[in-house]
């Protein structure tokens, strides 16, 4: 009876020593399933709908994706290092001058071979490849006044600054990639007058004509419309903010087709694009998830 006992003892043990090392063995998905990816997003449309691209390509490379939205872009670099996710969609110029603190360089590709290699250093992270889509600093205009001043450049902006009313944001006439920046490149601009506004209000101010001008992002949704100019930065004030993912380089060695898989991703969005994506939740009020997945739907393979 003992020895029956103990073999039964015996044989649970062993299954439950089975058991566990089976378990163990499918941490990454009962079949061979890839691992589970958590992919951060900023607080804004743009991000969260390039974050959701991201999510939808390694979805569809097999992979379980952990969507970690709304995270405050003062924090999110600190999230990726604290390892509470894996990837997130950043800017170059956000990760020059915001994280590392680097002197303003306008090369893009400068810019980002200095991230790349600094972040590596640093913090251990990958840069994977830059797009061309570039959220940066600039200014747009009423389309109907440039048209009537010939103004397409900040070059000729400044020369015919008498007869603009600039639609100001405050801190924008005293931060150094604001008007202090503008000055030391192009010379005053010395307006017909300046009015400080809020920034959610922009567009709708130069919509009713109570401004002609007003600092914007280069990517904005509201761009798409026709009555709106984006104008060039002719003499390269402004950094590049080209989007990229920035991982965890342990989680790109353990998994390095993540790499190929976004890079193509980013490869097929542009500054046109993005803006077009953006118009589509902040314009048309669809939701994000929609855009991305219209998006992801006709660049997938």
């Amino acid at each position: 009876m003992k020895k029956n006992i103990k073999r039964i003892i015996g044989t649970l043990l062993i299954t439950v020593v089975l058991g566990g090392l089976a378990a163990c063995g499918n941490s990454k998905g009962s079949s061979g399933d890839k691992a589970k990816i958590r992919i951060g997003s900023k607080d804004f449309t743009e991000n969260s709908i390039v974050g959701e691209i991201y999510a939808l390509a390694l979805e569809n490379a097999g992979y379980k994706v952990e969507r970690v939205p709304n995270i405050a872009s003062s924090v999110i670099h600190t999230s990726l290092v604290n390892d509470e996710i894996d990837l997130y969609p950043e800017y170059t110029g956000t990760g020059l001058l915001a994280i590392l603190k680097k002197d303003l360089i306008t090369d893009p590709k400068e810019v980002y071979n200095t991230v790349k290699s600094e972040y590596e250093k640093q913090f251990n992270l990958e840069w994977l490849d830059y797009s061309s889509a570039n959220d940066g600093q600039g200014l747009v205009i009423r389309t109907d006044v440039a048209n009537k001043l010939g103004i397409k450049t900040i070059s000729d902006l400044q020369a015919h600054a008498s007869e603009i009313r600039f639609a100001s944001q405050g801190e924008f006439d005293k931060r150094e990639d604001g008007i202090p920046g503008l000055e030391k490149v192009y010379g005053k601009f010395n307006w017909k007058s300046s009015k400080v506004y809020d920034n959610g209000l922009k567009y709708e101010v130069l919509a009713n004509n109570e401004a002609d001008l007003a600092p914007a992002s280069t990517t904005e949704g509201q761009l798409i419309k026709p009555e709106f100019t984006l104008l060039e930065d002719d003499k390269h004030v402004w950094p590049p903010y080209n989007l990229a993912p920035v991982i965890k380089k342990s989680v790109l060695d353990a998994h390095p087709d993540i790499a190929d898989i976004l890079n193509k991703v980013s490869a097929s969005l542009d500054t046109k694009k993005i803006t077009k994506l953006n118009a589509e939740v902040d314009v048309d009020k669809k939701e994000y998830e929609e855009v991305a997945k219209e998006y992801y739907d006709s660049i997938k393979e």
